[in-house]
């Protein structure tokens, strides 16, 4: 045991790549490697030297004490005992609340230390210096980071965080391969190994695959029984339990979001922003002057409210400018492309004709797609975003646009124009069903197809730089290499901003929008959704676990702009299923406001005032998460009080600057 209290030797968890190669005797002092390897175990870390088939993986372990250093450095807040969050001092690590797990740092907050640490090796001489790599030369300068060097120069060619092989076998067998307990999830040790946006999405999938069983056993019963006249009666009944459904599932979210926050020691209340971090930097930061410094800068920031005011009100209009842009280009380009394979497919009479027309349209939207996903990050560019969480709810919102109008119009078409119910049932299914199937298929068997094909063409250098030598069949001895060979979990537009998560939410969110904006006119997609979630819960699981590098652990404490989507999305439901009901007791097309027609239309302003009333009557917060928020602020409150009183009071300099300002 560590002096900390963590257990065992610490984990390889951070590999660096770099080319195998032949040193010449007495060349180690000034190679590049050699000395990249002497800095790290100078900084405090551990290293594994693996020789690979092409590569050489440098493999980084970091003492808790090493750790605890790079966290003081970079003022990590933490919160301790009390309550109160502070930066983080190595030497009063025990004032600080441990993790879930019993571990000191979360795996985001290890990360953040590795970086710091690798990246952070400097020439801290004088002088220049000459460092080789094979028969190429090149200087490294006082100052600058030699990570950052080596990888200009091309001799590191990736650095990413590896599998902790212990903790990922015992999620394979709790998590992944545990088929018994359908929604049941170790969120709390999915937090400790991917971090806090991954096991958000995962506790949110949870969650709405355990809600989604109500509605779907509803359906399934209205779809078996045959209710004869009073069907008509019951479909609004069923649309009506359904919007009540989402409205309380998304505020019960929002109670268990908050509850899973203050569990993991993350301030950030589930309605704050991405720029509450931000904001705690900006107060720790303040905490730290003395009064005349603080009376100092208030003012220097009044002097500036206009320069403020300026730069928030362009970065507004920028986005609205770009927002624009991409409706219009929505508008003009995608919905007539849209409306031409929906009339087509409507009048064509061949279902060969029908099936090639859908190959050339399923090539065409992948097309459009990525030119989409393209501007819309080359538009993100030109905004005025606080951080980087901001500029990624920003491309969430733009991409969604673009897969909002390809996944529905089709089928607004065939309910609305041409009241075609029986299409309308059949490009359901199609797309609930068979789609999502594919879709899963595709999700898992690419990353195995990609991996098997690197490491195919691995091999099969190998065996030309061996010429024959090997005998019987070459393998892969190390488990670093095969983690390097796999895929990184990243989105399919805008990997600068977005992990892999994107594509599977947006997965989510079109299927919730399949369900919710045409309930009334195909009930049982309810249960199709919720056996796909089982389903999705185990690979997803399986897909992170086994098929890909471990992810880059990201701080985002809640699911952020998809929120907002998933109940946009309600609100159309409840306006796309009044229109359903009106079309389907309105058969003749006369569209006169009978007292049926007039019902619905009553209905949709209640079933609006609803989902009103159910956001402000079921509390975000839990009472306890609340009670211990309140508590803790009123800790701070008296601590920062006393001990500003304390520098006022034992200060004499303080009133004669007091008076200068003045």
């Amino acid at each position: 045991m560590n002096g900390h209290g963590e257990e065992g030797q610490s984990a390889f968890e951070i590999g660096v790549v770099v080319p195998r190669r032949v040193l010449k005797e007495g060349g180690e002092s000034d190679d590049c490697v050699e000395v990249l390897v002497d800095e790290f175990r100078k900084a405090g870390l551990i290293v594994d030297r693996v020789l690979g088939f092409q590569e050489e993986f440098l493999k980084l372990a970091a003492p808790l004490e090493t750790l605890g250093r790079a966290a003081a450095e970079l003022q990590l807040k933490k919160q301790t005992h009390i309550g109160l969050e502070l930066p983080f001092q190595w030497d009063e690590a025990e004032a600080f609340v441990r993790q879930p797990d019993g571990a000191l740092f979360s795996w985001c907050e290890r990360f953040h230390c590795y970086r710091h640490i690798i990246y952070g090796l400097m020439n801290k001489g004088d002088s220049v210096l000459t460092l080789k790599y094979d028969s190429k030369e090149f200087h490294w300068e006082p100052g600058e980071s030699l990570l950052q060097k080596l990888e200009l120069e091309g001799v590191i060619k990736e650095v990413f965080p590896l599998h902790d092989e212990i903790k990922r076998k015992q999620l394979l067998r709790s998590w992944a391969l545990n088929g018994w307990d359908f929604t049941r999830q170790p969120i709390d040790e999915i937090y400790s190994y991917f971090g806090t946006k991954i096991a958000t999405y995962f506790a949110f999938l949870g969650m709405y695959t355990r809600w989604i069983l109500f509605p779907a056993v509803f359906g399934l019963m209205l779809q078996l029984v045959d209710l004869g006249s009073m069907q008509l009666l019951v479909l609004p009944t069923f649309f009506i339990s359904v919007i009540v459904w989402a409205a309380l599932f998304f505020q019960f979210w929002k109670r268990k979001n908050s509850a899973l926050l203050a569990r993991w020691q993350i301030s950030c209340p589930v309605g704050a922003g991405p720029g509450c971090k931000f904001l705690e930097m900006e107060w720790s930061s303040l905490q730290l002057q003395s009064p005349v410094e603080l009376l100092k800068k208030w003012g220097s920031d009044k002097t500036k409210e206009e320069l403020f005011q300026r730069g928030e009100w362009t970065g507004r209009l920028m986005r609205f400018r770009n927002d624009a842009i991409v409706i219009l280009s929505i508008i003009c380009l995608q919905l007539p492309f849209e409306l031409a394979y929906a009339h087509l497919y409507e009048v064509i009479g061949s279902d060969l004709m029908k099936f090639g027309l859908t190959v050339i349209y399923l090539f065409a939207i992948q097309y459009f797609n990525k030119i989409g996903g393209k501007i819309s990050v080359n538009l993100i560019k030109y905004e005025n975003n606080e951080s980087t969480e901001y500029s990624a709810d920003s491309l969430i919102y733009k991409v969604f646009g673009l897969y909002f109008m390809q996944s529905y119009i089709g089928i607004f078409y065939h309910a609305l124009l041409h009241r075609n119910f029986l299409t309308l049932r059949r490009v359901l299914i199609q797309r609930l069903i068979v789609s999502e199937v594919l879709d899963n298929l595709m999700e898992n068997s690419l990353p195995f197809l990609k991996y098997s094909y690197k490491k195919y063409r691995a091999i099969r250098k190998k065996r030309k730089r061996d010429k024959g030598s090997s005998v019987g069949k070459t393998q892969f001895n190390y488990r670093v290499e095969k983690e390097y060979l796999k895929p990184s979990y990243s989105a399919s537009v805008g990997e600068e901003l977005e992990d892999g998560l994107f594509d599977d939410f947006l997965e989510l969110a079109l299927q919730f929008g399949m369900i919710m904006m045409f309930a009334c006119a195909f009930p049982p997609a309810f249960l199709f959704a919720a056996l796909n979630n089982i389903a999705e819960i185990r690979t997803d699981a399986l897909k992170l676990l086994a098929m890909f590098k471990r992810p880059i652990p990201r701080a985002a404490a809640t699911i952020g702009a998809w929120l907002n989507i998933f109940q946009f999305l309600m609100v159309m439901s409840i306006c796309t299923n009044c229109i359903l009901l009106v079309c389907l007791y309105d058969q003749e097309g006369k569209w006169k406001i009978e007292p049926g027609l007039a019902a619905i239309i009553i209905m949709e302003h209640i079933l609006l005032l609803i989902k009103f009333v159910f956001s402000r009557i079921v509390p975000e917060e839990p009472a306890w998460v609340r009670a211990n928020r309140m508590k803790n602020a009123t800790q701070a409150q008296n601590v920062y009080s006393k001990q500003l009183l304390r520098s006022i009071s034992g200060n004499e300099k303080v009133s004669a600057g007091l008076e200068k300002i003045k």
